[in-house]
């Protein structure tokens, strides 16, 4: 008995969670295990893996016994062996008898049961049809919702007319949750008969016209499944479901998005358009049907989204906060496939927040960002720290955060990426080493400034322990040189040396097939590799084979008097080797090159045939041709079409008639009712406008406050307008306790009745209540737009009832309720403010006044934190280049140039200091000179104090300070006057970007040995004649960058050191002087994009004559 209460007392629980826990049932089992035992008439027990077939005689016992308790204890047994996995459809017999029980909870189990198995025992389903046809009017809501579950599961043609009279009636019935069952059968049923599917249409429709949220999502789900290419089912019903949306159950949600977003590219017009302008004016006309002045002025636009299509955008943006990953997914997708260019970037922030979720999901969301940055990398980087490669991340999240980390590479932030790539190449994860150096070739490719920095990284991997390491990057050295193979001869002799030290198959065959591609270039190393192929080539792999035989061709044809005796010999060789690839291509080979009188016309041709010039690889991410898939569906996860996948079709080229979603709302007739005091049926009446009633613009003019509660209503979900006229009375009452300006409103005109007081009362109360409401659901892009048709509503009521007030009265009561439209709503703490993935903006620094005394001890300190070898020295070098900023016939007689006068700015060490010298060249003093709006925002400025006045013919010096993040971007402002504005753009060479940097040699080579690899750039360039002295030398390269000399005892070996303002990164400069007037210019920063800039401008710094 104690084992009995203790089962008994695990399984009290709710129904539902029995069905779904496995853990309870599995734990149910055992006990049930143990407390039958000794109840079997033949002593076995009832275990797991028992062979006795009548260990379920007890529980047919129990159900077949009169007591309920058994029957309900042996039906929780049954559902605990269901849970589990086990076979329990010899029970079904015995479980059938019991599906007309009066209890309910006993009935509940039993079709549970039964939906289970009725597919497989249809002919015993059978004999219960009219039992379920029965429960089917039971009082119970959820008796009726399972009957019918089990009637759409027992898969018989025969009771198809049966399934469908059951599925009208459950459309029909009270109860949400019956019709979200019936919904649920429509797809059964569908694919039970598919010739039911224009009745089951006529079912579809009626419920799409549901407005409860717990149908919607099911019956959306049966229209997808049924007819999905019959969008005019969902014209009527686009608005209502745009507005339940947020209301629906998780899933039902990803559903309904996922089918507005294929309606919506067949029914509105693409917002890419070029030259698309945004007028808000159409969207508050879609509020404000009776404004035709506007829209008609709206129509000479080249684009104007249509208002259904923004109230998509608007209704879905709320969601990017769900907690539900799939729908955050469905949003993302919506807005990328749907929003114009400059709102997709809303999702942004609520995709980086899914990277903290499963790795599953982290797959799904990556594959999305990846596919999502190639064509949009300005969207992911500010947030580029969030795809950093973490330790615990397996393979193939490593390898999608890669790919993004490429897609997201530019000149500005390349010198942090190839960081963070060195040290992902140290991985102990082979794959994901190997993809790490293809993904530095592709940023190679992709960014000119940083392919020979990558090359010297590449080349230094060759001489790693790693064989993976090693054989990815001669193959990714292989396709870089393919690129632009004149400029690194050297490279390849390189490799040549490296040659015997690599071991692994891929990778002696790039090296082979580069020498042999680039003989030519290197004829002396090409016939010696060719030697010491010859002596291992028994021993070589068959890959590598094979392209010793194609050296041994290409040397035969270029250098035929060092290479045909080992030609001959090589191919000797391959002619009896046991592969017979290599057996075949070498018979092709000796009849190609060595001419004779068998081999025909075809040995003309051999150099064209093995010398033809080979087309450059392109290194491009795997998902560049993913986007022709919707995305977060499995075609775009798979890369392939999928089984049911439905393509978005292309915009239409005119938007179809909008009309065909407006809805006819019949106004309720309002019967007099005799009350006392306030008039409540006539504010009721008002509160129920919908939206929608696009028809009913003529009826406007006859309520005062009708514009400002269709705005309201819209903005707010549906339920929002069935609230009580008495709730609504009473909150009315106390806005307007609180409200000073109701007082003072209702103050003005306190001449009038009492009654027409309290009615003017109430109007404008409802209008400050559609205001705020209208602020506050409204998004941040569309706030404007908002509270202007809130002004437009709070107008027009005003208006409408001012039949015994002053005009004068009007004008102080408007000017009073303007403020109050356009009055922000608090800042709301959403789930998408991270505080670890907030993109980092510079700040813009405050002014500090500095007094004379404090400048001048400030010119002594140093700018930089480091040791005091490296601290930089300010001394300006060279005379100063002035640089024109604005014409005088452009400024109106206004004119400015400016110069670097290479000092540090003392407002901010950061900050590049720029002289500008402004020069009045009209016969008109200009006033108010001073600087406005500037872009891109990432620059800081500290703007120089404005100038007052500056008479005629003169001129002034005014100093300002730019923070160009170590970036030659050119910094856009306005230079204004009083009267005019001007467009002015200062973009700085890369030497003015830096400080001199005061070093030792032995500091200097220290320090150079830390910037090897990629963080090394060099060229060789021939100076010009008077260049190659070491005054001259030192002037040029100072001249052109602000550098400082490093002293060292060698006349033919310059060194230059200085440092980036904005980072204070070190920029290491040598310049060495070899045979006749050839030198070799090396740059050491980590500043990738820097250093190949430099690089140019020195060396035609020092080759110019």
């Amino acid at each position: 008995m104690l084992r009995v209460h203790t089962f008994l007392k695990m399984l009290n629980m709710s129904t539902n969670a029995s069905y779904n826990d496995q853990g309870g049932a599995e734990a149910a089992v055992e006990v049930c295990t143990e407390g039958t035992s000794t109840t079997s008439g033949t002593g076995a027990g009832f275990g797991l893996f028992s062979t006795d077939f009548k260990k379920n005689d007890d529980l047919k016992e129990m159900l077949e016994s009169n007591k309920e308790s058994l029957k309900l204890e042996a039906m929780k047994r049954i559902i605990g062996l269901i849970a589990k996995g086990k076979n329990a459809s010899e029970l079904f017999p015995a479980v059938v008898k019991n599906v007309a029980n009066k209890n309910i909870e006993l009935k509940k189990l039993v079709y549970v049961y039964l939906v289970r198995y009725a597919e497989e025992q249809q002919d015993l389903a059978l004999l219960s049809i009219s039992t379920f046809q029965r429960a089917l009017k039971d009082p119970n809501q959820l008796i009726r919702a399972s009957a019918l579950r089990v009637l759409s599961s027992i898969r018989v043609p025969i009771i198809v007319p049966i399934m469908m009279l059951a599925i009208k009636e459950s459309a029909s019935d009270m109860s949400p949750y019956v019709r979200k069952t019936s919904a649920h059968a429509i797809q059964k049923l569908y694919s039970l008969d598919p010739e039911q599917r224009e009745h089951l249409i006529e079912v579809i429709e009626k419920l799409l016209k549901d407005k409860s949220t717990l149908v919607a999502g099911s019956v959306v789900m049966a229209f997808e499944e049924v007819c999905p290419d019959r969008i005019d089912l969902i014209h009527k019903n686009y608005r209502k479901l745009c507005n339940l949306l947020v209301d629906v159950e998780e899933w039902g949600q990803v559903v309904i998005i996922s089918m507005l977003t294929r309606y919506a590219r067949t029914q509105f017009t693409s917002p890419w358009q070029e030259g698309v302008s945004f007028d808000e004016n159409n969207e508050k006309a879609f509020y404000d049907s009776d404004s035709e002045e506007k829209r008609d002025e709206t129509e000479t636009k080249p684009y104007m989204m249509d208002p259904d299509h923004r109230l998509l955008l608007r209704n879905t943006k709320p969601l990017l906060q769900s907690r539900n990953t799939a729908v955050v997914m469905a949003v993302a997708q919506l807005y990328w496939h749907l929003a114009p260019t400059h709102e997709v970037s809303a999702v942004t922030k609520s995709l980086v927040r899914l990277l903290r979720s499963h790795r599953e999901v982290q797959y799904v969301v990556l594959q999305n960002i990846a596919t999502m940055s190639i064509q949009r990398k300005g969207m992911f980087e500010p947030y580029m720290k969030s795809f950093y490669v973490r330790s615990t991340d397996p393979t193939h999240i490593k390898t999608l955060k890669l790919e993004i980390l490429t897609n997201l590479a530019n000149e500005a932030n390349i010198s942090t990426i190839l960081r963070e790539f060195q040290t992902y190449v140290k991985s102990q994860d082979k794959a994901f080493a190997a993809a790490t150096i293809q993904a530095i070739g592709r940023c190679a490719t992709n960014i000119s400034e940083v392919t020979d920095t990558c090359l010297n990284g590449l080349v230094l991997l060759l001489s790693n322990r790693d064989e993976t390491v090693v054989a990815e990057s001669v193959v990714v050295i292989k396709k870089l040189l393919q690129t632009q193979p004149t400029q690194h001869s050297e490279i390849i002799k390189h490799m040549a040396k490296l040659f015997d030290k690599i071991t692994v198959a891929m990778a002696r065959a790039s090296i082979l097939w580069l020498i042999g591609e680039y003989c030519e270039r290197v004829p002396k190393i090409a016939p010696d590799v060719l030697r010491k192929m010859a002596k291992s080539f028994t021993s070589e792999e068959d890959i590598v084979k094979l392209q010793i035989v194609n050296l041994a061709a290409k040397l035969y044809l270029t250098n035929s008097k060092q290479t045909k005796l080992l030609t001959q010999y090589i191919l000797n060789l391959g002619k009896y080797d046991q592969n017979y690839d290599i057996r075949d291509r070498t018979r092709f080979i000796r009849q190609l090159i060595v001419p004779n009188e068998k081999s025909g016309a075809l040995s003309k041709y051999a150099r064209r045939i093995l010398l033809a010039p080979k087309p450059a690889p392109l290194l491009q991410s795997a998902f560049k041709d993913r986007d022709r898939y919707q995305l977060g569906t499995l075609s775009h996860s798979l890369n392939l079409k999928a089984s049911g996948y439905q393509e978005l079709s292309d915009w239409p080229a005119v938007a179809p008639d909008q009309s065909v979603r407006n809805v006819e709302v019949i106004e309720p007739v309002n019967e007099w009712v005799p009350t006392v005091g306030k008039s409540k049926p006539a504010k009721s009446a008002k509160s129920e406008d919908k939206f929608y009633s696009d028809s009913e613009g003529e009826q406007v003019g006859r309520k005062g406050s009708k514009n400002s509660s269709s705005s309201s209503s819209n903005d707010s979900s549906s339920s929002s307008s069935s609230s009580s006229s008495e709730g609504s009375e009473e909150s009315d009452e106390e806005t307007s306790d609180e409200s000073p300006k109701s007082s003072s409103q209702s103050g003005e005109g306190s001449s009038e009745s009492e009654t027409d007081q309290k009615k003017e009362k109430n109007k404008k109360n409802t209008d400050s209540k559609a205001k705020s409401k209208a602020v506050n659901s409204e998004s941040e892009e569309n706030n404007n737009m908002v509270s202007s048709s809130s002004e437009d509503g709070s107008s027009s009521s005003e208006s409408s009832s001012s039949d015994s007030d002053s005009d004068t009265e009007q004008k102080k009561s408007s000017s009073r309720s303007k403020p109050k439209a356009h009055e922000r709503p608090p800042k709301e703490v959403s789930l998408l403010d991270l505080d670890d993935v907030t993109p980092s903006a510079p700040t813009t620094p405050k002014a500090s006044a500095y007094s004379p005394s404090l400048l001048s001890d400030l010119e002594g300190l140093s700018l930089s934190s480091v040791s005091s070898p490296m601290q930089v020295t300010v001394q300006p070098f060279g005379p100063v280049k002035s640089h024109e900023l604005l014409h005088h016939m452009s400024g109106k007689g206004l004119s400015a140039r400016y110069h670097f006068p290479r000092q540090p700015f003392l407002y901010q060490p950061s900050m590049v200091q720029l002289q500008i010298t402004l020069t009045n060249a009209s016969d008109q003093p200009l006033e108010g000179i001073h600087l406005g709006e500037h872009s891109p925002a990432s620059l800081t400025l500290h703007r120089f104090s404005p100038v007052e006045r500056l008479e005629p013919q003169a001129s002034v010096t005014v100093s300002m300070g730019i923070d160009f993040n170590d970036s030659t971007q050119a910094a856009n402002f306005q230079l204004c006057t009083k009267e005019a504005e001007f467009s002015v753009s200062i973009q700085p060479a890369v030497g003015e970007l830096l400080l001199p940097a005061s070093l030792t040699q032995a500091d200097f080579e220290k320090e150079q040995g830390k910037l090897l690899g990629m963080n090394e750039t060099s060229a060789t360039i021939t100076m010009a004649e008077g260049h190659c002295s070491s005054a001259v030398v030192n002037k040029q390269v100072r001249s052109m960058a602000h550098l400082g000399e490093v002293i060292t005892g060698h006349n033919n070996t310059h060194r230059f050191a200085g440092r980036t303002v904005s980072s204070g990164a070190l920029v290491l400069v040598t310049v060495e002087k070899r045979e006749a007037a050839d030198a070799t210019i090396t740059v050491n920063t980590d500043k990738s994009v820097m250093a190949s800039m430099l690089l140019r401008d020195l060396k035609q710094a020092l080759a110019s004559a």
